[in-house]
């Protein structure tokens, strides 16, 4: 299915899930080049640009001179508010009570810089909607752990799913790497034969 590329791919970020993402569409980076930017929001920044900034500044501190590189960044959205990638038990959990009931948005920005230096960027949004959680359903996923590091506190592809009672949208952007839109990219810089 897919052909031989003119250059090598750098992979701008840690995510095992990216990885295995792109192994779904045949892609393998050649070198994974995790970026350490800050991410903050801004003051007045909204979930959009934000996912948008943050996957453009992780793209340009790894670019190397004749690769391509591919960066993103996910965000999770409730109306305006950007839920943190939880590194506390107590972040998890304000994250969780939040989402419980709720509808709430996914955005993932995706940028492709090639090695001539053009760029190219896409967003995927989408909608999930979290039943009404217990007590115990949101003890019982603190304790396994999977919502460290993750934003807005869950995992779609783990013990998460078991929550989501409507997903309108890209599940693997949800995941953390929109493949149809990451395949454009790709296709329309040239890594990836049309």
């Amino acid at each position: 299915m897919l052909q031989a590329r003119p250059a090598e791919l750098v992979l701008a970020s840690a995510s095992p899930r990216r990885v295995a993402l792109l192994a779904q569409i045949g892609v393998v980076p050649d070198h994974i080049a995790p970026q350490d930017i800050d991410e903050t929001p801004r003051r007045g920044e909204l979930p959009r640009p934000h996912a948008e900034r943050l996957a453009r500044e992780k793209a340009d501190a790894a670019v190397h001179s004749g690769r391509f590189v591919l960066a993103a960044d996910t965000v999770v959205a409730v109306g305006r508010r950007i839920l943190p990638k939880a590194e506390t038990e107590a972040q998890a959990r304000a994250c969780l009570v939040l989402l419980s009931g709720r509808r709430h948005h996914v955005l993932t920005a995706v940028v492709l810089v090639a090695p001539d230096g053009g760029r190219s960027a896409r967003l995927s949004e989408s909608t999930v909607i979290f039943a009404r959680l217990t007590e115990a359903q949101i003890l019982a996923y603190l304790a396994g752990g999977e919502w460290l590091g993750k934003a807005g506190g869950y995992a779609i592809q783990g013990a998460a799913a078991g929550f989501i009672r409507a997903l309108s949208g890209s599940y693997s952007g949800v995941v953390g790497l929109p493949l149809f839109e990451t395949a454009q990219l790709l296709r329309g810089r040239g890594y990836l034969s049309p």
